[in-house]
């Protein structure tokens, strides 16, 4: 998928928004995928991209988190969080397939079917220009700005 053109697409966002990634020429976009609002290493990870934002922006990205949440757990996760970005709703899965970041995962010895946590860099010609699967948490905000500045 890397260096291919990304389809185009829209997904509900917070703010009673839609977000379309043609709606965004010549912005480099942050997509990245988190398992679930509100939980631990999902809230840590927008908080780093959220104190990173200004940075981001300076660089010329645009930053959107994408989970399977309803709009309105976007909404208060979003609010308690103070993020500055737009969080997608992606029930259907349609995004998490496309990208293929729905995994069976192990949670209290069960398998359940969850995203993997991923990012996507998209440039401001719509080309896939790296991403980032299974990662963790610990630094990924950072090592993803490192790579949009450089880009």
């Amino acid at each position: 998928m890397i260096d291919q053109t990304v389809a185009d697409f829209s997904l509900p966002a917070t703010g009673g928004q839609t977000f379309t990634l043609s709606a965004c020429p010549g912005s480099t976009v942050v997509l990245y995928f988190y398992p679930k609002d509100s939980t631990p290493g999902c809230t840590t990870e927008a908080q780093q991209f959220r104190d990173l934002h200004p940075q981001f922006v300076e660089a010329g990205a645009i930053v959107v988190g994408v989970s399977r949440d309803s709009i309105r757990s976007h909404e208060n996760f979003k609010a308690k969080q103070d993020l500055p970005f737009a969080l997608l709703s992606d029930a259907d899965e349609l995004l998490c397939t496309r990208f293929a970041v729905i995994k069976m995962k192990s949670l209290y010895g069960k398998q359940v079917r969850g995203i993997e946590r991923s990012t996507f860099v998209i440039d401001g010609k719509g080309v896939l220009r790296r991403e980032w699967r299974a990662l963790k948490v610990a630094g990924h905000a950072q090592q993803v700005l490192d790579f949009v500045v450089q880009l």
